[in-house]
């Protein structure tokens, strides 16, 4: 962007030299805007990197079209492409428009945009892509957004051109059919219309194709950095620790991200996201000033109505003072929609919620003749949502009317204004219809707020689900280094004065000093809610609140088995395996794992893909979690409950199993029941000790009594 700048300031320099020194201070004025944009170009290196793109794009424009203007100026443009000549006004517009990009770049609200949208355009990794018909490459993914990002919109301020030349053949074509001049109607029709309206179509073609292909590739990159985030250092435990509105975090990924980049559909309606907004708006800026000139210059002479004043560019005026207050009318009447739309997708992923989780725990709802409560439960939470779309409904209804008034109003203004000059034969038709696009081009673009109210809404609402996920995993990945120390020494784990406690600071269990020695199996008992599982998690690493120190072994493999294990809804294979990647392990070691678990049974369906959490019972789940710690073959073996639905026969053979199968495995058991204790060589109690519970050692004798 130095550089850059840079190049700016030098032909600021020129394009205010040549003006002053033949005193025309008029055409000055592109010189001085020109250094205010080597300024704010100068500044941008710190800006977004999305919207620097834009500035680089803005400021590049500024000298190539103003080197041409100068050209023109000095008499050194060829007269055989005078019609490709840049207007004097289109160099110091886009000056304008890099500027109001830097200027946009320090608001609040796209600072808190910009900081999902940077992340893929600040990215280090590599990406392959291809222009036809040229073969692949590979190149830094962020360069390949920013060429895409660079080449639409270009394209984009192209198809502008187009319509503002297309506006003119409209004129002439109108003017020769008031004329009767055959020839001249054939002649645009055929030589101007036809070529350019193909052009554009092509343009549009390209456009659209280029659109998408940035889409899919910014969503999968943006998609992919979050999985990561929220998956990283177990950020997806640790976010359902902290406050904020951390709800749904597969909606904000998978429905947020695609509405942030692209909009999607909502229904019916059409969304618009990041993208569309940019490119959009660019566009329509590009539009307002290229059509405002226009319209300044077909209504220079117009008077004031009913008066002989002339106020020049009397039609931009009225223009500009009907989008704007037609913009202050919408956003008072449609401010509450931004607030609706968040509560709305919250409800939507809420209901969505409760029918998977009702499919989860068919069997439990079906056991339990639970169908009345949940038809209640989901019928509130349905009740919720009618009546929140019922409230965004009757908002958009109002925005809707006036929005559908303003836009049919919008049409008849220009010719109302230019009625009186064509009766009175000042002006013809072709200029009274070219004075009615222009004026609907300059409105349309200054009622940008007015058109798209309604999308800003719902774009604003995902930006701040995004944000607040955002924020929450970052107040997670804070938590990473919380609670006890825990320290990578010696061969035993080791607690020391710990003291863990809940979310809210609570104390809850104290371990002053225990000593686990490899290769023992150790029970621990203990009330419900007396902190067992907690004091696993605090050993296992996740567990951030609290003080003391835990030290385990540097490289020692520790596995945990919770009461309900994880099943994932794929092969048999892919289940007994899990979270090992496919191909860790041979079919024949599965199938023995399977067997030595009591699920012999199952060994030959290991390509069946079902969903196993609700086919297998809650013991058979947990002994097919004993079999991937069998296959495992983990240091340690942490289980939580994890043969609580075992009967009490098959719990003592599972575990003469383990100690047979993993001889060298350290085994760590909680558990209420008795008939666990003489399973394992000592024994560990959580006993109440005032408003906590404390761990202490008990012998097995004493436990038996």
């Amino acid at each position: 962007m130095k550089q850059l700048s840079i190049a700016v300031g030098l032909f600021g320099i020129a394009a205010l030299v040549q003006p002053v020194l033949e005193h025309n201070y008029a055409a000055a004025i592109l010189g001085v805007v020109t250094l205010l944009c080597a300024v704010t170009t100068y500044r941008s290196a710190a800006i977004s990197s999305f919207l620097k793109i834009f500035v680089g794009i803005f400021s590049t424009e500024t000298i190539i079209f103003g080197l041409a203007v100068v050209v023109g100026r000095t008499g050194f443009w060829p007269a055989s492409f005078a019609l490709e000549r840049p207007p004097e006004y289109l160099p110091l517009a886009v000056a304008i428009f890099s500027i109001l990009v830097y200027a946009v770049a320090q608001s609040r609200t796209v600072g808190q945009i910009m900081r999902i949208a940077d992340r893929y355009f600040d990215a280090a990794d590599s990406g392959t892509a291809r222009i036809w018909p040229f073969r692949p490459f590979t190149a830094l993914e962020r360069r390949i957004a920013v060429a895409m990002v660079v080449f639409l919109v270009v394209l984009n301020q192209a198809e502008v051109a187009i319509n503002v030349r297309l506006n003119f053949f409209n004129r002439d074509w109108f003017d020769a059919i008031q004329h009767r001049d055959a020839h001249t109607f054939w002649q645009q029709l055929l030589f101007v219309f036809m070529p350019w309206a193909f052009i554009y179509v092509a343009m549009l073609v390209v456009e659209y194709f280029t659109q998408y292909m940035l889409v899919i590739r910014w969503r999968r990159w943006l998609t992919d950095h979050f999985v990561s985030r929220w998956l990283n250092s177990h950020n997806h435990y640790r976010i359902s620790l902290v406050a904020g509105q951390t709800d749904n975090p597969d909606q904000r990924i998978s429905e947020d991200v695609f509405r942030f980049i692209n909009g999607g559909t909502d229904g019916s309606i059409q969304a618009f996201g990041l993208y569309d907004f940019s490119i959009i708006l660019i566009s329509t800026i590009t539009t307002l000033v290229s059509f405002s000139i226009v319209l300044w210059t077909l209504s220079e002479s117009f008077t004031l109505p009913g008066t002989n004043i002339v106020l020049p560019g009397f039609l931009f005026w009225v223009a500009l003072i009907y989008a704007a207050a037609g913009t202050l009318i919408i956003h008072l009447i449609g401010r509450p929609l931004i607030r609706l739309y968040f509560r709305r997708q919250h409800m939507e992923a809420d209901f969505r919620f409760s029918l998977a989780r009702l499919r989860e725990y068919t069997e439990q709802v079906a056991l339990l003749g639970g169908e009345g409560a949940e038809q209640n439960i989901l019928g509130s939470r349905f009740g919720a949502l009618v009546a929140n779309y019922l409230d965004v409904i009757f908002r958009g209804m109002r925005v809707q009317a006036f929005r559908q008034t303003f836009n049919q109003v919008s049409p008849i203004i220009p010719f109302i204004f230019t009625a009186p000059f064509y009766f009175l034969g000042k002006i013809e038709l072709g200029v009274m219809t070219q004075t009615a696009q222009a004026f609907g081009q300059v409105a349309n673009s200054l009622t940008f707020f007015v058109n798209y109210y309604n999308f800003l809404a719902q774009f604003k609402s995902v930006v701040d689900r995004l944000n607040t996920f955002d924020a929450a995993i970052d107040r997670a990945q804070a938590l990473v280094d919380a609670g006890p120390a825990r320290i990578a020494a010696g061969s035993d784990i080791v607690l020391d004065d710990l003291e863990l406690a809940l979310p809210d600071g609570r104390r809850i269990v104290d371990a002053r000093h225990f000593d686990f020695a490899g290769g023992e199996s150790v029970v621990v008992s203990g009330p419900s809610g007396s902190g067992k599982s907690t004091l696993l998690r605090a050993i296992s690493g996740l567990w951030p609140y609290g003080e003391g120190r835990i030290k385990r072994p540097e490289r020692a493999d520790i596995m945990v088995i919770p009461p309900k294990p994880y099943i994932p809804i794929d092969t048999l294979r892919a289940a007994v395996t899990y979270p090992a990647v496919p191909g860790t392990y041979r079919d024949d070691d599965i199938r023995a794992a399977l067997v030595d678990a009591h699920l012999g049974a199952l060994a030959g369906e290991l390509d069946h893909e079902e969903v196993w959490s609700q086919r297998l019972s809650s013991g058979e789940q947990q002994r097919l979690a004993l079999a991937r710690a069998l296959l495992r073959r983990p240091d340690w073996l942490l289980l939580d409950e994890s043969t609580s639905a075992v009967e009490e026969r098959l719990e003592a053979e599972l575990y003469a199993m383990l100690a047979k199968r993993l001889p060298k495995t350290t085994i760590v058991s909680l558990g209420h029941r008795s008939t666990l204790v003489p399973l394992h060589r000592r024994h560990l109690e959580m006993s109440p000790q005032g408003d906590r519970f404390a761990l202490r050692e008990i012998a097995k004798a004493d436990a038996a009594e």
